[in-house]
């Protein structure tokens, strides 16, 4: 079992930066690859970006260059620096974990945390 909580979600304005956290607890974190979603009012949710065991990483088109994937595994933790925001990044955003391999598809996630707003203003 593993329990996942987001944290450092805000407002901001656009062309500013936040970094999400979402820790993890729970037994072989380092085993597990972790990603990030988002879902916008009225929208379905989309996957953001993920990492894996290794530290290999994927991102959607619409984040690249602007958001980086990174996990500490002595903290049990994994983060989503964001730059450069655009008003269209406005969402809850979750981080999920699944073991081992990397993915980008909701289903493939056991583990979901609760959501952290971001608001990014025009």
């Amino acid at each position: 079992q593993v329990q996942l909580v987001e944290s450092g979600g805000g407002l901001v304005q656009a062309g500013g930066s936040l970094r999400l956290s979402c820790a993890a607890s729970g037994r072989a974190f380092s085993n597990y690859a972790m990603g990030w979603f988002r879902q916008a009012p009225g929208k379905e949710r989309e996957f953001v970006a993920a990492i894996n065991w290794r530290g290999s990483k994927t991102y959607a088109d619409s984040v690249k260059g602007r958001f980086t994937v990174s996990r500490d595994n002595t903290k049990n933790t994994v983060y989503l620096q964001m730059n450069s925001l655009k008003p269209d990044d406005t969402a809850v955003y979750y981080c999920a974990a699944r073991y081992l391999h990397l993915g980008a598809e909701e289903e493939e996630y056991d583990y979901w945390g609760q959501g952290t707003q971001v608001t990014v203003s025009s």
